[in-house]
């Protein structure tokens, strides 16, 4: 073929390839240029088009408390109550106040004299947990009452109601109405499957307002307002007066709570409630049914009511309770347990605090044997106790005394506190026998060793690191033997409430 034709050909070839090229960058312009629109339009102001708002669905929390309230209601009832009340006046407020004529002025101005009853009267709420009529309220509610009466919701009717029992140191009683008909009742829950965050409801009857509702969380759990046998369950649920004996619901409309008390200058809600957990509450309920009242365990020590890593580190325990005193004749005597020794379980079951020690006795069977552990001389033994009624063994105890207030300052120790050897004359001042040997803190230097460790001007020093003291050289010998940072134990005596204590102090002996 002809070398020109050739060349032609290629140029015709080259020529369409080019505008093929062009054709397609000029397609793929026209695609691209709405999406770089878009894009600068983007990047310069907001969507010309925004998503529509939409109305939300009901709440499902409201609709729920509305379930539960409707479940519950029925079973929650006013309390009334009436009881005798003697007073000495019950007049005219006194013109002169609070004076040391007050007496003069109620004997001589009243016409009234001598002591008077009245009647008082007061509600309470409580909760029907059986459909037999029985009913779970508080101890304070129906405890002093002559005559108690009950009302439903939904019926005029008020029931005379009879106490089956009641618990003072749990703040619970069951008492129990007669119907024609089975009633309505609450299911109970398990309080420990609780936590901090829960939504729960109070229902009751406040300032005798009733089938009131109010709801909340729960704030917090085993809080410990000073009695033994309560560890509440903490609420902002409004509480108030006649709120008492209530429940307290959780998001399964089970009680989970008895209301019992509030924390407020007023006497009023102010966002902090008390309950007594379900499951003390039917703890107490069952053997008040059963048996009319409630048995606790008692086996006739006292123990440290504060955890020190110091003092159980002397003793060569890890963790359990030190006992400070042995009731004699106790179960724990005649089980051969001793002041000094470490309790770290019972049947099998471990022992971290005096909490866990004061409810694993408690519950113990009365007169049933028991296995406690326990260390001594840093060795882990074992014994077998039979526990006693704990009502009865408190009947039997006493205690008696004076607390020792004087004495001149006697031997300075470098604990910072001043000592003087026990005489015959204090002994009995302390209700000790006079023949009792130690050594009396006289005073107690500020910012000392002995102030941190709660040492206290009148305690009897009886040991130091579980060697006897019986005078005051042998204070003065067993400090010599100690070194800053030494671990340093006391048994002491101290007189409290009008009754005689022991009790270990310990601490770490500073530069």
């Amino acid at each position: 073929m002809d070398l020109r034709v050739l060349r032609g050909r290629f140029r015709r070839v080259r020529s369409r390839a080019g505008m093929l090229v062009i054709a397609v960058a000029f397609i793929a312009g026209m695609v691209a240029s709405p999406m770089l629109t878009r894009g600068v339009s983007a990047a310069g102001q907001q969507a010309a088009t925004p998503e529509p708002i939409r109305i939300p669905s009901p709440a499902q929390l409201s609709s729920e408390f509305t379930k539960i309230v409707k479940q519950l209601a029925p079973a929650v009832v006013n309390i009334n109550t009436e009881s005798t009340v003697t007073t000495s006046w019950r007049g005219r407020q006194n013109p002169f106040g609070n004076t040391p004529f007050e007496d003069f002025f109620n004997r001589f101005f009243d016409p009234r004299q001598g002591p008077e009853p009245f009647k008082q009267r007061s509600l309470g709420s409580g909760v029907i947990v059986d459909p037999a009529g029985y009913i779970l309220t508080n101890h304070h509610v129906v405890g002093k009452a002559e005559r108690i009466r009950v009302k439903m919701q939904d019926d005029p009717k008020l029931y005379d109601a009879k106490v089956i029992g009641s618990d003072e140191e749990t703040d619970l009683a069951v008492i129990k109405i007669e119907a024609s008909k089975p009633l309505p009742y609450a299911r109970m829950g398990n309080s420990d499957g609780l936590a901090v965050g829960d939504w729960v409801l109070a229902i009751g009857s406040p300032f005798g307002l009733e089938e009131t509702v109010t709801a909340g969380i729960i704030s917090a759990k085993e809080r410990d307002l000073g009695a033994p046998f309560q560890r509440f369950l903490q609420t902002d649920a409004a509480i108030n007066p006649g709120n008492s004996g209530g429940p307290l619901v959780n998001m399964a409309g089970e009680v989970i709570g008895i209301n019992t008390q509030i924390a407020s200058d007023s006497g009023n809600n102010a966002g902090v409630g008390f309950a007594v957990p379900s499951n003390t509450a039917i703890n107490v309920y069952n053997q008040i049914v059963k048996h009319g009242k409630v048995t606790r365990g008692m086996i006739g020590i006292t123990y440290q009511s504060e955890q020190n890593p110091v003092l159980l580190r002397s003793f060569g325990a890890e963790h359990g309770v030190v006992i400070t005193s042995v009731q004699p004749g106790g179960p724990a005597d005649e089980a051969g347990l001793k002041q000094g020794d470490v309790i770290v379980a019972i049947n099998d079951s471990p022992i971290h605090s005096p909490d866990d020690l004061l409810a694993q006795v408690a519950a113990l069977p009365v007169g049933e044997k028991a296995t406690v552990r326990y260390i001594r001389d840093k060795k882990e033994q074992s014994t077998q106790l039979v526990p006693g009624d704990r009502a009865e063994m408190l009947a039997e105890q006493g205690g008696g005394g004076t607390p020792f207030g004087g004495g001149r300052p006697g031997t300075p120790a470098k604990f910072g506190i001043s000592v003087q050897n026990l005489t015959p004359q204090i002994a009995r001042q302390m209700g000790l026998e006079s023949d009792a040997r130690g050594v009396v803190v006289s005073s107690v230097d500020e910012a000392s060793f002995a102030e941190e460790i709660g040492l206290r001007r009148g305690d009897v020093i009886l040991e130091i690191n579980h060697e006897p003291v019986r005078s005051v050289e042998d204070v003065l010998r067993l400090q010599r033997n100690l070194k800053s940072g030494s671990d340093v134990v006391f048994l002491v005596k101290r007189m409290q409430l009008g009754q005689t204590a022991t009790l270990y102090l310990a601490g770490t002996l500073g530069e």
